[in-house]
């Protein structure tokens, strides 16, 4: 602890990342999968960046897009199926999740996924200026009590790195069921002079977009009487 009182620096670009790093103990497959598959997926951003986001797959991508927080995978897995020549980038530092998306890619041969386990901060900061056309950030963890805000995900120190990294016309896409976060993100990218809100009526960020793909957490919520918010903001 003292450590880190004395770093700032450490500890700022370290702020962001709050997620538990391991819950339930993994299946032997899981397991395996994590050991032997994930290797060869892995960002390494201790590594040069590419010149582009696209160099990062094999052979390059036509586009690139992130995902950040992706849970169990089912939306990333959805999109990397539905546009093979995208080049999608998962980050989630929960390793069950990791092992969820996995298996997923396993099953269905995926290969324009590539995978970062650790804090979305310090992959932003290693990506190329303007190299992505879509950050999606999808049920994030809400960190509801007033104390434990500045752990959200959505602050101003992130909305400016992934304006760095977004094409102009690019989209950030935002997912949520908890009602204070939608108003804070909302709140955030106001006045973010590099986002626009694309909402021209309600039902522009009460409904899905086109081809969304419900994610387990979404489904759950629903059931539990509570309705997401499906907010799309424009890189200028």
């Amino acid at each position: 602890m003292s450590e880190r009182k004395s770093d700032p620096e450490r500890e700022d670009s370290e702020r962001a990342f709050f997620g538990r790093r391991k819950g339930h103990k993994l299946r032997q497959h899981q397991a395996e999968l994590i050991d032997h598959l994930l290797p060869h997926l892995a960002l390494d951003i201790a590594a040069k960046a590419p010149a582009n986001a696209c160099e990062i797959f094999d052979p390059a991508a036509d586009d690139a897009r992130l995902e950040i927080g992706f849970g169990g995978g089912e939306h990333l897995a959805a999109e990397a199926q539905s546009f093979p020549a995208t080049g999608f980038i998962g980050c989630e530092p929960y390793v069950n999740g990791m092992a969820k998306i996995l298996a997923q890619i396993e099953a269905g041969n995926i290969g324009n996924i590539r995978l970062f386990a650790g804090d979305a901060a310090e992959l932003l900061a290693w990506l190329p200026k303007a190299s992505l056309s879509r950050i999606d950030l999808i049920h994030p963890d809400p960190w509801p009590k007033r104390r434990h805000w500045k752990r959200r995900f959505v602050q101003d120190r992130t909305i400016a790195a992934m304006a760095r990294v977004l094409k102009a016309g690019g989209e950030f896409r935002f997912v949520c069921d908890i009602d204070d976060y939608c108003a804070w993100t909302l709140s955030h990218l106001a006045r973010a002079q590099d986002f626009q809100w694309l909402a021209e009526c309600a039902d522009d960020f009460r409904l899905p977009w086109t081809g969304y793909t419900m994610t387990r957490y979404g489904r759950k919520a629903a059931r539990e009487g509570r309705k997401a918010a499906y907010l799309r903001f424009r890189r200028r």
